[in-house]
């Protein structure tokens, strides 16, 4: 593998014990994502698992109408394809790549096997899976309780957790679409916190210049996930 590249860089299989790992170490295959790929659709059979290590894919549930909105995001810190292995094989949901970036694919087959007959992955993986439901459930909390300004915070906050940079290549309309609100109502948010100081927008690149201040703009919600995350897995795959 590529000496710029690890399967540690996520932090899911850099937990895994050398002996838990070792069936993975020749399967896992490096795959570059690029921004809006589509990773799977709703309703489709999911056919790999993919552990990102730079990307960021967000979960998305699409009406009939077309409209779309983020249920979870799965970074560094964790794997999409969780039905794979909980049973269900498909998923009303798609995801599609939010940040482009590296992931680590894994065959579904492989994927079941190991979950299976290796309890430290099985334990492991039912951990991260616990943690990726109280995302989902504390967005669908914030999107209905709290104002766009703390979802976009929210937002950020988590995206920005998982970029070492801290700077996003992200539009107002992608995001509008990731929160389900109006392009106009973005674009109002984001110049409030830019006038803050707290962010910086230019031509579809937002830098995080004040992460405190942000945290103390946003709601309960991003440091309920934060936290759930610490307390299910060890304390190194914690966001930072």
């Amino acid at each position: 593998m590529s000496s710029l590249h690890h399967p540690s860089q996520n932090h899911l299989l850099g937990l895994l014990t050398k002996d838990a790992f070792e069936p993975f170490a020749s399967a896992l295959e490096l795959v570059q994502l690029k921004l809006g790929d589509v990773l799977y659709e709703s309703g489709g059979q999911l056919q790999h698992v993919y552990f990102p290590t730079t990307a960021i894919v967000s979960l998305h549930y699409v009406t009939q109408a077309g409209d779309s909105t983020e249920t979870a995001g799965v970074g560094n810190e964790g794997l999409v394809g969780i039905s794979l292995f909980m049973g269900g094989d498909t998923t009303p949901s798609s995801a599609v790549v939010q940040t482009a970036g590296h992931a680590y694919r894994l065959e579904r087959h492989l994927m079941k096997r190991q979950f299976d007959c290796d309890g430290t992955v099985k334990a492991l993986f039912l951990r991260y899976t616990q943690a990726l439901i109280a995302q989902t459930a504390q967005t669908a909390v914030c999107n209905r309780h709290h104002s766009l300004h703390q979802q976009l915070c929210r937002w950020l906050l988590l995206t920005v957790d998982r970029i070492p940079s801290g700077e996003l290549v992200m539009t107002q309309e992608l995001i509008a679409s990731m929160l389900g609100v109006r392009r106009e109502g973005v674009t109002e948010a984001a110049g409030n916190l830019q006038r803050s100081g707290f962010i910086r927008y230019r031509r579809g690149h937002i830098e995080v210049l004040d992460r405190h201040g942000l945290e103390t703009q946003t709601c309960e919600c991003y440091g309920v996930v934060r936290s759930e995350l610490v307390r299910l897995l060890p304390p190194n795959l914690a966001l930072t």
